[in-house]
């Protein structure tokens, strides 16, 4: 199953929206606290998801929690600071695409420790980033194209 890994995420709407991808494509979620709003069922309905209860979700304490437990799976890491695209790179059926906040993004020292795992979507010069719900459904229907869609309609 994939995994949409969201560090630290600030803002609901984009959760809700996050959910939504999760749900339509049977992927799984992992929410890294801390987080800038209280993952309810109201509250993320309220962000506009309706299929809450359609989504595997895992919620780990912190990052290194996460860390300890998957650093050594396939790790994808999306950050405007790769130099490979997304589309440059193979997703297993089982890899986890991690994006960072929505102020700023993974830390510098992630992204230094996993270097060879970053990817960016590219964008035109000047602007520096795709809401992040936008980001992580560009990135999970790749991550699916490239494995045939499995168990998708």
């Amino acid at each position: 199953m994939l995994n949409i890994v969201l560090v630290e995420p600030e803002i609901p709407q984009n959760a809700g929206n996050i959910a939504r991808t999760c749900a339509c494509t049977g992927s799984r979620l992992h929410l890294i606290e801390p987080m800038g709003f209280r993952p309810t069922e109201k509250n993320l309905k309220r962000a506009g998801c309706n299929y809450w209860n359609d989504v595997d979700i895992v919620r780990w304490p912190y990052l290194g929690a996460f860390l300890e437990a998957h650093g050594e799976d396939e790790l994808h890491l999306f950050t405007g600071a790769a130099s490979r695209t997304y589309a440059e790179v193979p997703y297993g059926p089982d890899a986890f695409l991690l994006f960072g906040r929505e102020s700023r993004g993974l830390d510098a020292d992630l992204i230094e420790r996993f270097a060879d795992e970053c990817v960016r979507i590219p964008m035109r010069e000047g602007l520096d980033s795709l809401n992040v719900s936008n980001a992580v459904a560009v990135a999970t229907y790749e991550a699916l194209r490239q494995q045939g869609f499995p168990d998708l309609s």
